[in-house]
């Protein structure tokens, strides 16, 4: 009765000791990190797409022309804003990587995290400083301090969880040269706001030098990586090193977290979506003295004077809607995300967070209509560059098929073909509207709103329009089969043409 008793095996004993595992990291204060991840993914997508807000709300009066100092004034910022966005992703990117070597977290460490993620939310207002005064050194003085603070408290993460070796993943936390990993990794998590130290400085004398390095900041990992190609083909390659550190190097070559690259990308999308109606709410609701002075107490004809702006935002929430459509059924057919990838997805996300500038100057086509090939134009452009970056994306796995892609969608499946129907959709529906404005420039709003509203319709027919298409083809075959002189004789084991995996069997 006393004696010890040997428990029972349970079914399913891996869920069970995993429960015990849990319950004894709780009561030593340890914590997964999985929910922290993903308030930090959700957060850093939202700095991320605000940072569009100074652009779109860059004031253009009825009566002033889209002439070139208004053209340059909006690229400047449009320059900016671009660049900023790569480095709050590039800061997403680190945090990732430094959350693949972190395993557990305790309260320490989730304190520390939401130090950096508190540094993180004052950039949007650095960058409104440096939209509105771009040679004025404060505001890049300022950014550049926040983004040293990020890496200072990153630093501190990592320095505490080396401290704390139970906190560690557990490659790591058995390693008998967790020192090397340490340093290794704060070299490669300080690099970034080494640069912003050196661009403070600069913007005290020569500004245009701190922009310079604070883009390098972006391409850094690609620098070094090129950086070091050219000095093995110069010196030869390098010993490699007793002890490798090849798998938390942060190396182009590393794929990134799917499952993150996903959060982060739904979290933009949702917030440039939220976005829009946000800017309906705050400039579409009638003020109750206007309708009882302009249009007589009815509430119905206020709301019509506002008919383009509604026009308008349902056109550019149906455009980030199907973008977000293309990339999550793009996502949906990768197994890893590469480096090469996460970057080309990052330039898509910044269009994409560009979209409510587009919707800005689309709804001002009545207040504005000298303007309308312009806003047209600039519309036009940023949705191509957002959609032909998931283009990109989805080339680069293609090269990569064997380890990025599922076999459904590599070479010669018919899901291969609706996914490049799907994805060559955009790109060429915006630069066809773009072509045709440059001839039937007088059209440009008409051709613009037809494209939006041609998408749609096209997406839903999309799947049989490719049926009909690879039907078309294979019959083409056929005919081209029955002209071929029927003397020849047939090759034993040989294939026929319409197996060929460049056309799939019939849908």
């Amino acid at each position: 009765m006393s004696g010890p008793q040997t428990p029972e095996p349970a079914l399913g004993g891996r869920g069970a000791s995993s429960t015990g595992s849990q319950d004894e990291d709780t009561a030593d204060g340890i914590q997964s990190s999985h929910r922290m991840l993903s308030f930090s993914d959700a957060l850093l997508s939202i700095i991320a797409t605000v940072m569009i807000l100074p652009v779109t709300h860059t004031e253009i009066s009825p009566e002033q022309e889209f002439d070139k100092s208004v053209q340059k004034l909006l690229a400047t910022r449009i320059a900016v804003y671009l660049m900023t966005f790569l480095i709050v992703t590039v800061a997403w990117v680190a945090h990732t990587r430094l959350f693949q070597v972190v395993g557990k977290i305790d309260d320490t460490l989730a304190l520390l995290n939401l130090a950096c993620m508190m540094s993180i939310t004052f950039l949007p207002f650095t960058f409104s400083l440096m939209v509105a005064f771009p040679e004025v050194p404060l505001g890049i003085l300022l950014f550049c301090v926040c983004v040293m603070a990020v890496g200072a408290v990153q630093a501190l993460i990592v320095v505490y969880a080396f401290h704390c070796p139970h906190l560690l993943s557990p490659q790591i936390e058995r390693s008998a040269h967790r020192a090397l990993y340490r340093q290794h990794i704060l070299g490669i998590v300080l690099r970034g706001p080494a640069l912003c130290l050196a661009a403070a400085g600069f913007s005290l004398f020569f500004y245009p030098v701190s922009y310079l390095l604070m883009a390098t900041v972006i391409f850094l990992p690609y620098v070094s990586k090129v950086a070091g190609w050219c000095r093995a083909r110069l010196v030869g390659p390098r010993e490699p090193p007793a002890h490798s550190l090849e798998i938390f190097t942060f190396d182009l070559h590393e794929p990134l977290s799917k499952e993150r690259v996903e959060a982060f990308s739904d979290g933009v999308y949702a917030i440039v979506a939220t976005l829009l109606i946000l800017d309906i709410c705050e400039d579409n609701v009638p003020d109750s003295k206007d309708v009882k002075a302009k249009f007589h107490g009815s509430l119905v004809a206020a709301l019509g004077a506002s008919g383009p702006h509604f026009l308008a935002y349902f056109g550019s929430f149906a455009t980030v809607g199907l973008l977000w459509f293309a990339h999550h059924s793009l996502f949906l057919h990768i197994r890893k995300a590469t480096q090469p990838m996460g970057l080309l997805n990052t330039l898509s996300l910044a269009f994409v967070g560009g979209l409510p500038l587009a919707y800005q100057q689309t709804s001002a086509f009545a207040r504005r209509p000298h303007d309308e090939l312009e806003s047209v134009r600039v519309s036009c452009a940023i949705i191509f560059f957002a959609s032909i970056f998931q283009f990109a994306i989805w080339t680069t796995a293609l090269l990569q098929g064997g380890e990025t892609l599922q076999p459904s969608v590599r070479f010669g499946g018919r899901e291969h073909a609706f996914m490049f129907a799907k994805l060559v959709l955009y790109p060429c529906a915006s630069l066809l509207a773009f072509a045709c404005t440059c001839v039937l420039s007088s059209f440009s709003t008409a051709i613009f709103h037809a494209m939006q509203i041609a998408v749609p319709f096209t997406f839903l027919l999309l799947r049989l329009l490719v049926r009909l298409a690879l039907a078309g083809l294979r019959g083409l075959r056929g005919l081209r089969g029955l002209a071929r002189p029927t003397h020849t004789r047939p090759v034993p084991g040989a294939t026929d043409d319409a197996q060929s995996p460049l056309l799939p069997a019939p849908c």
